[in-house]
């Protein structure tokens, strides 16, 4: 992964612009989780926000938050940047290079968030990301902030989709530290770092939000 480094470009074309099918499948039914959760007022942070796409949509769908989209790829990076100036979106922070390994974040952001975001990260990068995660969550996020996670997840003994096992072994395949984690080892996690979670949703394609608070 890449070091916090913050990405800096001034302009950025249509040639950068990537494309996740699987926003526009998610983005609604994340919105509405988000609705329960989210301040009145203040930045959100989003951790690997890939191509940008959620951000921007996000950002269209909450006007009155400041959003601070980050991701540890600089060609992600610029696809955020480039979905951004096609938006027109004013309340969208120019995209930052955070990266989970990575010691610390504070000194690359500019204020601290009011919550925390991470769709779609934990199954495609290490344990240690996740540990990084939520220490560097834990460090940031005042008393009552919520930290949302997004993403496919075991429960347990709960029946598994097959689509889902198949994903598992893929990622497997792809790099033997990435996979699907269970929901018990995330609220462990949770736990460690002072947080809670509040709540579980299923979601689309056999997604689970994880809703997690600051104590």
């Amino acid at each position: 992964m890449a070091d916090s480094t913050p990405w800096l470009r001034e302009e950025a074309g249509p040639e950068d612009q990537k494309h996740a099918p699987a926003t526009l499948r998610n983005r609604d039914a994340i919105v509405e989780v988000l609705r329960d959760i989210l301040p009145d007022s203040g930045t959100i942070l989003e951790i690997a926000s890939g191509t940008g796409e959620h951000a921007v949509y996000f950002g269209q769908k909450f006007p009155d938050l400041i959003w601070q989209p980050s991701d540890p790829d600089p060609e992600c990076c610029r696809s955020i940047q480039a979905w951004t100036e096609r938006a027109e979106a004013k309340n969208l922070l120019p995209p930052i290079q955070l990266d989970a390994l990575a010691p610390t974040w504070e000194a690359e952001l500019t204020e601290k968030p009011a919550a925390i975001l991470c769709i779609n990260m934990v199954h495609i990068a290490p344990w240690e990301a996740s540990i990084g995660l939520f220490a560097k969550a834990a460090a940031l996020l005042e008393q009552g902030s919520h930290f949302y996670l997004y993403g496919p997840y075991f429960r347990g003994d709960a029946p598994v989709s097959p689509g889902n096992l198949e994903f598992d072994r893929s990622l497997k395949s792809r790099n033997l530290r990435w996979g699907i984690r269970e929901v018990a080892d995330m609220d462990a996690l949770a736990d460690k770092n002072g947080f809670t979670r509040t709540d579980i949703v299923e979601m689309p394609a056999n997604n689970l939000s994880l809703l997690y608070r600051r104590n």
